[in-house]
This record gives C-alpha cells, structure tokens and sequence, in this order.
C-alpha cells in the first residue's frame, strides 16, 4: 500500500491551499523556562523556600529561633513525539513542487504539531488545578450570569496575590462573545499590547487583563494522546477523551505556566542523502512537557461546562 497520496493536476495553482488554522495560543509559556536550568534527562529540580513568621521578641531573651527549609520539587519531561515522512522524489517533481520538503513539514508543525502542543499544555494546567480544587465545574456560560462568575473567580486569585499581579485569561471566542454581549458596551473590553518572547501581538483585555483567545477543541480537560502506531490510533496526534468537558476559562499569572521544550528538531535528507530510498526523508521530534511550581498553582483558576 502506498505510504502517501499524492493527486497529480494537469494545472497547477502555485499557492498550497491551507487550511484556515488558529496559530500558537500558548506559546508565550515558553518565555517562563528562561531561568530553568535544563541539561538533559528527564527530570528538572525546581527549589522553594520554607520560613516560619514572625515571633515575639522578648527584651531579657531576644529573638525566638525560625528554621528555613529548602525543598525542591521534581518535575519531569513527558512527551516524546516525533513523525518520519517520506517524499519519493518523482512525487515532488510531479505535482510541480508543491509537494516540497518545506510545504509538507510547515503545514505538518502548522496543522498538527501546534494544535497538540496548545490541547496538551491546557489540559495539562487543568490537571493541575483539578488536583489542587482550584477549579469552577458545571458552569454553562450565559449572557446574564458570565460577567459574575468570571468577577468570582479573578477575585479568588486576587485574594491571594493582590492585584499587582499580571493576569491573563484564556477562554475560547465562543465563551468571549457571551462575555462581550454581556457587557453590552461597557468599555471594560479593549485592545492591548501583549508580549509572546520577542513578538508583540494585539489582544483584547477584560479589565487590563488579556484574553488569549483559543480554538474551543483545544480547551478540553482532557485528551487521549494517540502513539502513531496502535490499532485505531495510527493518525496520532491528540483526540479529546470521552469523558472530556468543556473549559471554560483559566486565569493565571502570565508568570506560572513553564513550558520547556528540550527538543523541537526537523531534519531533511535529501534523495541524494537518503540511503534507504530515492526519496525525501523527512524527520521531526519534539521533546517537551508543561510544569507549573506547587506554589504557583494558588494563584491560579479553572472554570469548566
């Protein structure tokens, strides 16, 4: 059986014909794994610092005796996913070039690979919060009831960290537009400049709070994360688990959220090279998890459908 399918046309319209996909929403984590210190393995050691507070001073006997504690916590690097593609060099010819090494591998990490990562990452910070019941269930979001519910939850985080804090709030643009007409035209939605590692992008803010806004199948509280090669799963990527609700939003500080990648390689051998076929070998890999420090979480919340 053929390993791809390629169509041959008789005329050729230059431009591929791409899908209309949302880009990165998550990509801005990666900017917090800047002070990580990874060297390999599998596993980082992230420490904290345990004090006690304040005791009386006594005038005859002076300060009373604190301990500092010094732990850290292990977290480890999950997801090992990778693709070999392989692009017979007449394939290439014969479908004008269309079916080139850099089309096929862009429209691979555009396609698949970023959907996964942004599903992954945010089913991920739902485990999480879960874990520590930091999270809203049974919420179906309405027009009458949304603006409350999301005020709730900011001031629960707000209680902890205070204000100076920078929030943001990722919700999908169904949920947004139910805030919108919620508002019905108060001016607490606006646009604003929001920083993603060297790029700065507009988005819109809800109380000087940025929404990132997110495909709804990416903001699932939980995938089933297919192995490319098991009966039933070899289209790989991610598929939301039966049981798999609705998220509604999480707000964090833009802060907590590590995503580490230790490996986001393509490789392109060309038929030349390739010594196993006259093809092109195509070759990705990625390599990377999500953490988020214990302490980090009490400053963060879920709502879920």
């Amino acid at each position: 059986m053929a390993i791809n399918k390629i169509e041959y046309s008789k005329k050729f319209q230059q431009s591929l014909d791409k899908l209309m996909l949302v880009s990165s929403t998550s990509g801005w984590m990666q900017d917090n794994a800047k002070n990580i210190q990874y060297d390999g393995g599998d596993e980082v050691k992230i420490p904290s610092i345990i004090m006690q507070g304040l005791a009386n001073y006594d005038r005859d006997n002076g300060f009373v005796r604190g301990s500092v504690t010094l732990k850290y916590q292990t977290m480890k690097m999950t997801q090992d996913r990778g693709r070999t593609f392989s692009l017979d060099a007449m394939d290439v010819n014969e479908s004008n070039f269309i079916a080139t090494a850099g089309n096929v591998m862009g429209e691979f990490q555009r396609t698949q690979v970023i959907p996964e990562i942004d599903s992954y990452r945010y089913s991920k910070m739902f485990a999480l919060l879960k874990a520590k019941t930091r999270v809203t269930e049974g919420y179906d979001p309405d027009e009458s009831t949304i603006l409350g519910k999301l005020e709730d939850d900011i001031a629960k985080i707000e209680d902890v960290v205070g204000t100076n804090v920078e929030l943001v709030i990722i919700m999908s643009s169904i949920t947004r537009k139910i805030l919108s007409d919620s508002l019905k035209g108060a001016r607490r939605l606006d646009i604003a400049d929001f920083k993603q590692g060297e790029v700065i992008t507009k988005v819109r803010v809800f109380d000087e709070k940025p929404l990132i806004i997110t495909p709804s199948d990416r903001l699932k509280t939980a995938y089933k994360i297919n192995d490319g090669k098991t009966t039933g799963q070899e289209a790989g990527g991610l598929v939301a688990d039966t049981a798999a609700k609705d998220i509604n939003w999480i707000i964090t500080p833009k802060s907590a959220p590590i995503a580490v990648s230790k490996q986001d390689k393509i490789r392109i051998f060309e038929p030349n090279e390739n010594q196993g076929a006259d093809a092109w070998k195509l070759d990705y890999r990625r390599y990377h998890d999500l953490w988020i420090p214990d302490n980090k979480l009490t400053a963060m919340w879920a709502n879920t459908k």
